[in-house]
């Protein structure tokens, strides 16, 4: 029954976490969006005391709930673990901690974190690296769904579902994704929760209070004949049945050990100083004594997890449909301008800020309604998202990021903050200027500038009549990019913005 109580409450917390990732409507974060807020390592660098404290406080009544419940990591390699014990039953074994390991990923993680190498955190923290495979894999298939559905609505004279554009937010960021996806996969499908507890921080960090967890899996010594069942059914390899003993630090209270013994010589509750002292029981059968153990439960009777599909597509290029102007000119793609200065979103306060409490969990970039953020391919950023203006440019009514980023990377504002932050400033390109270059009025940037930003000017004060070039105000600029994504200069726009290190109100 805990088992089943378990694996009901992980499926809903798996399906809703990943729902955020792509629903890109942005509805259910209102009503689901403290799932990721409540993840621990974002709740962490948000400096959320209270999340924090109630995930330790949960560690240590029942042990690691955390990592076989609440984290989606740690769901996904259940699913992997799931179709392993598909392939052949009873597959695991006890095996000694490799505390080596779990301490030198802890310590390097935590230096890197001190130092502000978010990439490197970005790729052992457990909920980031979920972000990015559900925002890089399983995103693109559910965008393509969508609009297959919309094509066949809009036949029926349905607007119930409209299309969306499907497009590679970076190469890098699906490459690392994908290989976590693959690596993770096999690790899980073969061994089980080998990185919970070798690799990741956040299971290690959780495995200092799962030692002296209140209610745990305790193997009764009376009772247990030596199957072994248990042992060869523990994910996380933490059972020593020879021994009759737990590693309470290793074990993710999935239930599967109570599940599967026929003898009811594990249970979940206070294990009281007994169980340390417990000696290992006779394995052999002496006359009519010892009863036969019990034959082994067929798990697929039991499971909860039938009929779940694992989508194990990559997101390759999709082809570029034709645009035109007015049926006239082919339309050329604007391409990203060489920035001195990454510009990072409003709320971010600045690019060390970001930096230092971002964990390119990618979640931001998925809700992006305009298409502006996108994973930076950066070294020293990489994966952290960063504003580009090819497809979009951020609206000063949208505040989406600040709303759900769960580590406070980017704090949330207001419209009006909003609307008074600098994060960048324009800058204008006279080579790339239409009125300069063909020699007809434009004016788009000044027209669509939503901080009148932008003026007007002629060209040549002494020539009455000539072109009228852009003059950028920067005091009063926001760095929206309204002006870059709405110039009709291709490829380069004739105006683009540059980031500034740290933002400011004006």
């Amino acid at each position: 029954m805990l088992r089943k109580i378990r694996i009901t409450l992980a499926l809903l917390c798996f399906v809703l976490i990943t729902l955020l990732f792509l629903d890109f409507t942005g509805t259910l974060h209102a009503y689901f969006g403290f799932l990721a807020k409540i993840q621990f390592l974002p709740a962490v660098l948000a400096l959320n005391v209270g999340v924090v404290a109630g995930l330790i406080v949960l560690t240590w009544l029942f042990g690691r709930v955390y990592c076989s419940v609440i984290c989606p990591l740690g769901v996904l390699q259940d699913v992997f673990a799931w179709f392993g014990k598909k392939a052949k039953k009873n597959r695991y074994g006890y095996s000694p901690a490799k505390r080596w390991l779990r301490y030198t990923a802890l310590v390097l993680f935590v230096i890197a974190l001190v130092a502000g190498i978010g990439s490197f955190v970005a790729l052992l923290a457990p909920y980031s690296a979920y972000g990015r495979i559900a925002s890089n894999l399983f995103a693109p298939l559910w965008q393509w769904g969508n609009n297959v559905l919309a094509y066949f609505a809009e036949r029926l004279n349905s607007y119930a579902f409209y299309t969306t554009d499907v497009w590679p937010k970076s190469l890098s960021v699906f490459i690392v994704a994908a290989l976590t996806f693959v690596v993770l996969g096999f690790l899980a499908w073969r061994n089980g929760r080998t990185y919970c507890n070798t690799i990741c921080p956040v299971g290690t960090v959780l495995s200092f209070f799962a030692r002296f967890a209140w209610f745990k899996p305790v193997i009764d010594a009376d009772k247990c004949v030596g199957c072994r069942l248990c042992e060869r059914n523990c994910k996380a390899a933490c059972i020593d049945v020879r021994n009759h003993k737990i590693d309470y630090s290793r074990c993710v209270t999935c239930m599967d050990c109570i599940d599967r013994c026929g003898r009811g010589a594990i249970a979940f509750k206070h294990a009281g100083k007994a169980v340390q002292a417990a000696e290992p029981a006779t394995v052999a059968v002496s006359g009519n004594t010892v009863a036969r153990p019990a034959q082994p439960v067929d798990a697929a009777r039991r499971s909860f997890l039938a009929g779940v599909g694992l989508l194990a597509a990559t997101s390759a290029l999709r082809a570029k449909e034709k645009q035109v102007d007015g049926g006239l000119a082919v339309l050329v793609d604007k391409q990203r301008p060489k920035r001195a200065t990454p510009i990072v979103p409003p709320g971010a306060q600045g690019l060390r800020h970001l930096s230092q409490h971002c964990t390119a969990c990618q979640l931001c970039v998925s809700v992006c309604p305009n298409g502006v953020l996108r994973p930076s391919t950066a070294l020293e950023t990489l994966m952290q998202p960063e504003s580009s203006y090819e497809r979009g440019y951020c609206r000063p009514e949208c505040t989406k990021c600040s709303e759900v980023c769960p580590a406070g990377a980017i704090k949330k504002i207001t419209v009006a903050e909003k609307s008074s932050i600098q994060i960048g400033h324009a800058v204008w390109v006279s080579e790339n200027c239409v009125p300069l270059t063909e020699g007809v009025a434009c004016g788009n940037c000044a027209r669509h500038c939503p901080a009148g930003a932008i003026t007007m000017v002629s060209s040549d004060s002494d020539r009455p009549g000539s072109p009228e070039i852009p003059a950028v105000n920067t005091e009063r600029c926001i760095g929206c990019g309204a002006c870059e994504n709405l110039c009709p200069a291709r490829p380069f726009s004739a105006i683009y913005v540059e980031g500034h290190e740290r933002h400011r109100e004006i």
